[in-house]
């Protein structure tokens, strides 16, 4: 395949699915010891309709090209595959080389695996390393030189250290590649496609792929870097779960903050997140908010460092912040126990972002609330996001008992992004008065006064 060349469909017949779940569950699959006491740990008792049909195959040491929503349980079945697959190959040569490798596209996403990771496979002794970029590539470094059979990263990152000779993927014996619609949406392909050129060929290798769509690029994956994978899908009947009760207020673009502190007073929200379209909304309402009494509030945005992402989640994951406001850097990849609300401040634009988003809460069987905001900028993706869902989504125009007082009409966003170029630009000034003038060392200073005096004689 030539650098330009797109994928091409897929034109693989894949045998038909397994059944939905064997009978007797994780105990029936044969599954080391080691692994199935880290399932136990994990508290998981049956299993779900993807790791119930994608098992009895990847256990068998088949690939599979698998379509599941997040949430599915998906994770946890490729981490099965790998620990028992590795464990039962035999102990891993003394030289920890990467046996193991999963792709993720956000940092988020790549850490919730690792964290699973350490969970699930606690009992086994595998060594695993999650590699991303945003925090300390020298602490990385030192996990990879230390050796470890599990890989997971995110491809930018990866291809660093591969070209650095830090990373050595010629040993791979499993490859799982997660959310590859999204990943392929964020533009990893030619990353990826290099990725893959470093691996053994896919007849040398078992390659699991996990995706919440198949379209015709993800299928091309399929087909050019997997050895004739079976085909997974597991659909559900509603891609919004039961147990959220969805809300939709159609506002005029200036009231939304007022109709935002109206549901805030309102409602009880002890663990709520609030996603925005863009990062300079998500900042001012933090602004905004904390103005009007909202003091414990966090924020998560794309630009922020992986080090004070991983605290502000950690605190919101503990219920020290009972609201987190994000971009939708949020949206995927986050496993967040007992969010009760979801607030779509902007209507996103993408209807996947939608389900992504409201999927935050209703998690384990529990109920949720998801409001969304609809405004004159944004309302216009609504009727795709109802086609997807295949349903209609309650909507109504507030009361205005329904709106809370603005007590800072005058802070806009338009006033906030002025003050930010204000900011940037005291920054830079401040930065270019800090550096040396042109004969402000000392060394300038003799310089200057030699040219002045002429050179000094020099001894006979």
């Amino acid at each position: 395949m030539t650098d330009n060349e797109q994928p091409k469909e897929n034109s693989f017949s894949p045998p038909p699915t397994p059944p939905l779940t064997p009978s007797g569950g994780f105990d029936s699959l044969g599954l080391p010891e080691e692994v199935m006491a880290g399932i136990r740990d994990a508290g998981f008792t049956e299993m779900t309709p993807v790791q119930g049909r994608s098992l009895p195959i990847t256990l068998e040491g088949q690939d599979v090209c698998a379509q599941a929503q997040t949430g599915t349980g998906k994770t946890a079945a490729f981490l099965i595959t790998l620990f028992a697959r590795i464990l039962q190959s035999g102990p891993p040569p003394r030289r920890r080389e990467p046996l193991a490798l999963i792709l993720a596209p956000t940092r988020e996403l790549a850490l919730q695996i690792y964290r699973e990771g350490q969970l699930l496979g606690k009992n086994t002794g595998l060594r695993l390393a999650a590699i991303y970029g945003g925090e300390g590539f020298n602490r990385q470094e030192s996990v990879l030189k230390a050796g470890t059979d599990v890989v997971i990263g995110t491809p930018g990152r990866l291809l660093d250290f591969m070209r650095r000779k830090i990373l050595d993927l010629r040993q791979i014996q499993y490859l799982v590649i997660d959310e590859a619609d999204r990943m392929l949406d964020l533009g990893f392909w030619d990353e990826l496609r290099n990725i893959f050129r470093q691996l053994p060929s896919s007849d040398k290798r078992q390659s699991l792929l996990f995706s919440a769509t198949l379209d015709r690029r993800t299928r091309a994956i399929a087909r050019d870097f997997m050895n004739r994978p079976r085909d997974v899908e597991v659909r559900p009947e509603k891609l919004a779960a039961e147990g959220i009760d969805q809300m939709v207020y159609h506002v005029d673009r200036e009231m939304k903050f007022p109709l935002l502190l109206g549901i805030l007073k309102k409602e009880e929200v002890p663990k709520g997140l609030i996603f925005t379209n863009m990062k300079i909304t998500a900042s001012w309402l933090v602004r905004k908010l904390k103005d009007h009494g909202f003091t414990d509030i966090g924020l998560l945005t794309g630009d922020l460092r992986q080090s004070a992402r991983n605290r502000v989640l950690e605190r919101f994951k503990l219920g020290k912040l009972p609201l987190l406001i994000a971009s939708d850097v949020a949206s995927r990849g986050l496993h967040i126990d007992d969010v009760t609300h979801i607030i779509n401040y902007d209507v996103p634009q993408d209807p996947e972002d939608y389900v992504h988003r409201i999927g935050r809460t209703a998690r384990a069987g529990k109920r949720g609330k998801a409001y969304t905001l609809a405004c004159d900028q944004y309302v216009y993706s609504l009727p795709s996001i109802e086609e997807l869902l295949a349903d209609k989504i309650p909507s109504q125009i507030p009361f205005d008992e329904d709106f809370g007082q603005d007590l800072t009409p005058e802070f806009t966003i338009r006033r906030m992004m002025a003050l930010e170029r204000d900011e940037k630009r005291r920054r830079g000034q401040k930065s270019q008065a800090a550096r040396p003038r042109p004969g402000s060392s000392p060394r300038s200073k003799r310089q200057a006064r030699r040219g002045k005096e002429g050179k000094p004689r020099r001894k006979k």
